[in-house]
């Protein structure tokens, strides 16, 4: 009872530390185990940070091993390469949680399976391809290859939805998966500061049947318990290839021959050992599976590894007959006591270390072996509030007052109260209220942000984005994007298209601009150090990742390179020729003045010299740019003085405008008619049409010697055309509402006057036509035929035969030919001949002796003094 009424002092310093002693057992049977008090830790409980990745706990190995072999057991699956299925494997690893899409090169997957490009461009990416399990996307370089890859593995991304599937993983759990098989398989990076990602066990194997052996000690990693052990199966196995070689044959799905060759390879590169072992007699015992790294992992040395195994000879693990290698449950823990001392209870009314995080890796101690002050193992009174007390037993304070309420005693803690030691249903914890406030605080974050900043992160978009060319221009920098809010996203989105139409302004192809545009950030990168080294992506990406930084004066260079040709530019390499030849002159001169220098002093001068050559030449540029921004001003202005005149007459022709438009008709004195209305300017044509006829009709049939006959024809024209008209105007008639027309007068005289002026139209046509006829069929006309006709028969290809069907038929068109050019011609000059008669003589103009006398007689329009006003 001493230790029961345990003073309160005692209670709040020490803490009672679990200690398992399998040695020493109770009569029952039953082992038994002890508390030892131990001082509490001084300071905070220091936080575990991640432990090996191949130090897997007994429930993420499980866990993970359920998801690689259902993914191996997919239907797509059957009879692929083991390069395939290895493919999957990594993708799947290397899948984001939130997206489920993966974005890798076809070079890189390669380095992780250990095949080369070509290998993966002709079996593995079409070999994913026709199984159907993964949805692949590829981006094509230069000739057509398959550099990227956008790929989504279609059974994991299916689970999601799905309860209590295997392939339904968590963040975590991902994350775990791809700490592995970087521990296992990770090909080594090479990073540009310098450090240096060393390879995983077996990254350094390439070349043939590396991709089957890195499947092979994934699996055996999966399948090891803490000891490095892998449980073999059970049942009848062929001898002369041994259990070892049986488990990773039912593992893998291959035969137990090709099993042993795969282990085989391993031990040689001392990835796992086949240990017999050994019996007093010292006869050969059942062999041991191991795989040292994962006991390294867990602690525990090679050597120690084969000594453990030799003492545990007797224990019946893998007895079990018709059993498979670690397909049915969860192997079990072979977890070392922390300490080893006295006897307590027995093992079941105390929890074990392993009733933590399940699906999280192992984390190492941080106290040294020999300590017991560790606080990670699940005891000591880790996780009360921080105060150190140890747990509460059965029998205390049972005489003691308890609070009506919550039953806790008065001088005892909250935590301490209703626990399961005293047999009562627990309520909520306050600790577990704690941390969840401490962990939405964390989420939180301990600055406030503004609403705005909030917004801005709610539109942020993970992804790049939706539109093909700026996915491709963007993805060199893919990782830069993501940590942009966003609004810098839609600025940064915005500059890209401003780009992609400056380069297709200066030359580049609309489709060939994105791809431009990702090698030049790709350079950018590449001259910074990498996406790691840049500190602020959106100041990084707008002034210097995209901008184009031109080395000369031409406008499409852009670091040397001309946008348009992709090739050096040559106004770069005129600039830098002139720069060396400037050099080399200099040098001539300073060897011709000082001869005999030092190399040093040589160099001096030199570079002396040189800078003043760079002087003159900055101010050279600085007079010819300013001369250039004057000139420029200049025809600026020149422009603006331009536009303004141009105005200026605008304006003036719409003012003249405006006032012409205000005349009255010279003809029927209408008000706003610009000098001439529509019927006045139609009877106008009219006249002039009537006209035309009238010479036409006189040309036709008319002696131009008789002037009789041509007013005869004329008149005839005319009183034609008058007909026409009638008979247009009483058809219109018969078409039009005639109390309309009487309503309104001037429509009326509009209309006739159209009327009239198509008439005179239909007949000037129907007498030029009639004109040529008869015109056709005179003499010069019938000569001038017939020379066309013999010209086109004495042409060389008809010489031989001038009388052919070809012959006569061009000879005839010829004629024709001919014979309209001769009534065109003829035409015209008897138009010329009417024309000249009905202007009559010309009138000379009145000479000043004859004008004189008019103007004298004329009355002045003031006084003398006054203006003259004529």
């Amino acid at each position: 009872m001493s230790a029961v009424a345990a003073p309160a002092s005692v209670l709040d310093h020490d803490v009672w530390e679990v200690i398992d002693n399998s040695v020493d057992d109770v009569p029952g049977g039953g082992s038994r185990r002890r508390l030892r008090s131990v001082p509490v830790q001084a300071g905070p409980v220091p936080k575990r940070a991640a432990g090996h990745p191949l130090s897997l706990g007994r429930d993420a190995r499980a866990r993970l091993g359920g998801a690689v072999r259902a993914l191996l057991d997919v239907d797509g699956l059957d009879g692929a390469v083991d390069a395939v299925r290895l493919a999957v494997l990594v993708l799947a690893s290397r899948t984001p949680s939130e997206t489920g899409v993966v974005e890798i090169r076809t070079s890189e997957l390669g380095r992780w399976i250990g095949a080369s490009v070509s290998y993966m461009a002709s079996d593995v990416v079409p070999g994913l391809r026709r199984s159907g399990v993964v949805s692949v996307e590829t981006a094509e370089g230069d000739y057509g290859q398959d550099v990227g890859l956008e790929c989504k593995v279609v059974p994991l991304w299916d689970a999601q939805g799905v309860l209590g599937h295997p392939l339904r993983l968590a963040k975590k759990e991902y994350v775990t998966l791809k700490r592995l098989l970087e521990a296992v398989m990770g090909p080594g990076w090479k990073h540009r500061d310098g450090r240096v990602s060393p390879a995983g066990l077996i990254g350094t194997r390439t070349g043939r049947g590396a991709a089957t052996d890195r499947l092979a000690l994934l699996l055996l990693v999966l399948e090891a318990r803490e000891s490095g052990r892998v449980r073999l199966c059970g049942g009848s196995v062929d001898t002369k290839r041994g259990r070892a070689a049986a488990t990773l044959a039912r593992l893998m799905g291959c035969t137990a021959a090709a099993a042993a060759g795969i282990l085989g390879r391993l031990e040689g590169r001392e990835l796992v050992f086949r240990v017999r072992l050994g019996t007093a007699s010292g006869l050969a015992n059942r062999s041991r599976l191991l795989v040292p790294a994962v006991a390294a992992a867990h602690g525990r040395g090679g050597a120690g590894v084969v000594r453990e195994d030799r003492a545990e000879a007797l224990e019946p693990v893998f007895s079990e007959r018709g059993v498979a290698a670690g397909h049915s449950e969860p192997s079990q823990s072979d977890e070392d006591p922390q300490v080893s001392d006295a006897p307590v209870a027995d093992e079941m009314d105390v929890a074990g270390p392993h009733v933590a995080a399940a699906l999280h890796t192992d984390h190492p101690s941080l106290a040294t072996p020999r300590s017991s002050l560790s606080l990670s193992g699940g005891f000591s009174g880790e996780g009360r509030g921080g105060e150190g007390r140890r747990p509460e037993r059965v029998c205390v304070r049972e005489n003691q007052a308890v609070d009506s309420q919550t039953g806790i005693a008065g001088a005892e803690s909250s935590v301490a109260g209703d626990g399961p030691l005293r047999g009562e249903k627990p309520k909520e914890s306050p600790i577990d209220e704690r941390v969840v406030q401490r962990t939405a605080g964390a989420g939180a974050g301990s600055q406030p942000k503004a609403a705005g900043w909030e917004k801005a992160q709610q539109r942020r978009r993970v992804a790049l984005p939706a539109e093909l060319r700026l996915r491709v221009a963007l993805r060199p920098v893919s990782w830069l994007w993501e940590r942009l809010s966003g609004w810098q996203q839609d600025q940064v989105e915005a500059a890209v298209k401003a780009e992609l139409a400056q380069l297709t302004g200066l030359g580049v192809a609309r489709e060939g601009a994105p791809r431009l545009l990702a090698d030049r950030l790709t350079d950018r990168l590449a001259e910074t150090g990498g996406e790691a080294m840049v500190t602020g992506p959106y100041g990084w990406l707008i002034r210097r990742g995209l901008p184009q930084r031109r080395a000369c004066s031409h406008r499409k260079c852009d670091d040397g390179v001309r946008l348009d040709t992709g090739e050096g530019c040559e106004n770069c390499g005129n600039v830098i020729h002139l720069r060396r030849a400037w050099r080399a002159r200099i040098g001539a001169d300073i060897d011709r003045e000082l001869p005999g220098l030092a190399d040093g002093e040589r160099r001096r001068v030199l570079e002396e010299r040189l800078r003043e050559r760079t002087a003159i030449e900055a101010e050279d540029l600085a007079l010819r740019q300013e001369q250039a921004r004057a000139e420029r001003a200049r025809r600026e202005a020149a422009r603006a003085e331009a536009a303004e005149q141009a105005e200026r007459e605008r304006q003036a022709t719409a003012d003249a405008d405006a006032v012409r438009q205000a005349l009255a008709c010279e003809d029927c004195g209408r008000g706003r008619a610009a000098g001439l209305c529509e019927a006045c300017d139609h009877l106008r044509q009219t006249e002039a049409l009537i006209g035309e006829a009238g010479l036409l009709a006189a040309a036709r049939v008319a002696d131009l010697s008789n002037p009789a006959s041509i007013a005869a024809a004329v008149a005839g024209a005319r009183a034609a055309i008058e007909d026409i008209t009638a008979a247009g105007w009483q058809e219109f008639l018969q078409i039009t509402d005639v109390a309309t027309l009487e309503a309104d007068p001037q429509a009326a005289a509009d209309a006739y006057a159209f009327t009239a002026f198509q008439a005179g139209q239909l007949a000037v046509g129907a007498y030029q036509d009639d004109a040529l006829a008869v015109l056709r069929r005179t003499s010069e006309a019938e000569v001038e035929a017939r020379r066309a006709y013999r010209a086109e028969q004495g042409r060389p290809w008809f010489r031989n035969h001038p009388t052919g069907a070809d012959a006569v038929a061009a000879a005839t068109n010829a004629a024709d030919t001919a014979r309209e050019r001769v009534a065109e011609h003829l035409l015209s000059a008897r138009l010329k001949q009417l024309h000249e008669r009905s202007a009559g003589p010309a009138r000379r103009p009145a000479s000043w002796a004859e004008r004189l006398p008019g103007l004298a007689g004329r009355l002045l329009g003031c006084d003398a003094n006054g203006p003259v006003i004529a």
